[in-house]
């Protein structure tokens, strides 16, 4: 079976979204909504797909790889042009978080729909034991839980809950669509509320906003001091004006009617008073007048505030740096073992993140590794939890967790590395202490695996050349946002006469957060301001030589580059 036309019911930003990341892989789609209560005629029944269509156009950043990509949508609504469905390959289910009317949609798609029609819901609170109660056992056959995060062109997320009465061959068709042609990194999820990614990234955000309104900090220091942990540069409270503010209540409220009486997450759901007012009063966040920071104008400029999480009033924003800490480990601990305010924010946010992700398996997942590629992919965290635990030094944590009494589950508590590379082999431990070799998926080659297993055949401190086997060697950078200095130039020439002589091709690859960020301005910008025009010729022949002679290069070079 292969996938060649999709059906997306539900236009709203998600559903509108994700049918525009279907034509960004040249498939064709159906984007379906209800008619408008006031439609008068023929021309309005389509009225919101086609709303949401034009609304995406002018979206910024843009949906579509291309503008032409949203005439592969075709507009319509669910009582005219349900019955085109029977022709489509994989029909994605967006509506509202309503069981009812999720499960009467399902009986519909259930007569009209072939036999092998996946159906998938993009729901992100409703179980699938829910969605699928009084289905038949053919539409079960062809259901599963397909978690799209927003926006689903740039979030490279994917959760995907399947029951053991889903047809494998149809979850494989699926699985291998999403990461082949959308580009997706597939986490397979158990059945639970808020699956991985939300379940611990609600948790995080709520304890740290509760632990700074706490402790008396500033939106500014809280975002400073999480993000020298690898969290986006947004910071918590950036994250949260970017997600909506009036999102967090409904999410708590809906943790707070499904999870056990027991679960760590039930203590903090009450909604701080603090963003019950700011919701009321309108601020929501970056899509409303502002949320914990917000644009003013003074004058004919626009200045940043924040606002004072005890007063409730907005100030000045004013930036603030943590000086000499290092992103290092040893940097990171230092902060931790501070005896201030800000560090025990840090180390409470953290450590009980941590202890809360490490209570959660198997619950949520089967493997750390699982929770882990969710919270990177998901929430644009550097490390997850467990690779940020690993960083900082399991026994380094239990020592100090244990001096402030704090339970600790098992997987920590044995003291044993999350993570260890054997013979070359990445592996991770499970919750009875033995360890287990990655899978990846098939056909995926990580240079970071074959880092474990073999030496550079050439480097130097801006990058280096991997063979990967094959015949095939593959370029690294690894300067500072990879940017291209004379060392990379050196290496990159060196490697050309060494692939000329033993290899047969060459990847241009790294897994950086930057791919590259071009030449090294840092070298140039003396030379120029100094007027040392010699030195800034110099550079820039080297630069030209170098990669005129890579791309006459008498081999294959291919770069494969994201970021």
């Amino acid at each position: 079976m292969t996938i060649e036309k999709i059906a997306v019911i539900g236009a709203g930003v998600m559903g509108s979204g994700i049918a525009a990341h279907i034509t960004n892989a040249g498939i064709p789609v159906y984007l379906l909504d209800i008619v408008p209560k006031d439609a008068k005629g023929p021309k309005e029944r389509n009225f919101i797909a086609e709303g949401a269509i034009a609304k995406m156009l002018k979206t910024q950043p843009t949906p579509f790889m291309h503008r032409k990509n949203a005439r592969l949508i075709t507009a319509g609504n669910t009582e005219d042009d349900l019955e085109k469905l029977a022709e489509v390959d994989w029909v994605i289910e967006a509506v509202i978080e309503n069981q009812t009317i999720k499960q009467e949609l399902y009986q519909k798609l259930d007569r009209i729909c072939g036999p092998d029609t996946l159906i998938s819901s993009n729901t992100s609170t409703l179980p699938l034991k829910i969605l699928t109660a009084d289905q038949s056992d053919g539409f079960k056959r062809r259901f599963m839980i397909t978690h799209f995060f927003n926006p689903p062109r740039y979030m490279r997320l994917l959760e995907l809950v399947a029951s053991t009465e889903l047809d494998q061959q149809l979850f494989k068709t699926v699985s291998d669509f999403a990461d082949i042609r959308l580009g997706k990194g597939n986490v397979l999820c158990k059945d639970t509320p808020g699956f991985i990614a939300n379940r611990i990234g609600t948790f995080w955000m709520q304890t740290a906003v509760l632990e700074a309104i706490e402790n008396e900090l500033t939106v500014e220091q809280c975002d400073a001091a999480l993000s020298l942990f690898g969290i986006p540069n947004t910071g918590i409270f950036g994250l949260l004006d970017l997600i909506g503010l009036d999102l967090m209540p409904h999410v708590l409220n809906n943790f707070k009617q499904v999870l056990d009486p027991e679960d760590r997450l039930q203590s903090i759901t009450e909604v701080p008073a603090i963003l019950e007012t700011m919701i009321a009063e309108g601020y929501t966040g970056r899509k409303s007048k502002g949320g914990f920071y917000r644009l003013q104008l003074d004058g004919k400029a626009k200045v940043k505030q924040s606002i004072d999480l005890q007063q409730g009033d907005y100030r000045l924003s004013k930036r603030f740096k943590i000086e000499g800490v290092s992103r290092k480990p040893a940097g990171l601990r230092q902060l931790l073992e501070a005896d201030n305010p800000l560090s025990q924010y840090v180390w409470r946010v953290w450590s009980t993140t941590f202890i809360y992700a490490a209570e959660l398996i198997p619950e949520i997942a089967d493997d750390i590794d699982a929770v882990d590629t969710a919270m990177r992919l998901g929430y644009n965290w550097r490390y997850g939890p467990f690779e940020l635990l690993d960083r900082l030094g399991v026994e380094w944590f239990i020592h100090k967790a244990q001096a402030e009494q704090q339970h600790l589950p098992a997987l920590i508590a044995n003291g044993k590395s999350l993570y260890r590379s054997e013979s070359g082999i990445p592996e991770y431990q499970d919750t009875a202490g033995s360890y287990h070799p990655i899978q990846r998926a098939e056909g995926v080659l990580l240079l970071s695996d074959i880092k474990l297993q073999k030496p550079a055949i050439l480097e130097n401190a801006s990058a280096s050349l991997w063979d990967i086997g094959d015949g095939i060697v593959c370029l690294e950078f690894h300067s500072k946002m990879n940017t291209q200095d004379p060392d990379s130039m050196s290496l990159i020439q060196q490697s050309i006469a060494k692939i000329s002589a033993e290899y047969k091709g060459m990847v241009i690859y790294n897994e950086g957060e930057h791919f590259s960020a071009g030449a090294n301005l840092t070298l140039l910008a003396p030379a120029i301001l100094g007027g040392d025009w010699d030195t800034v010729k110099s550079i820039v022949q080297l630069g030209q030589n170098t990669f005129r002679a890579l791309k006459y290069a008498p081999f294959p070079v291919v770069a494969a580059h994201s970021g």
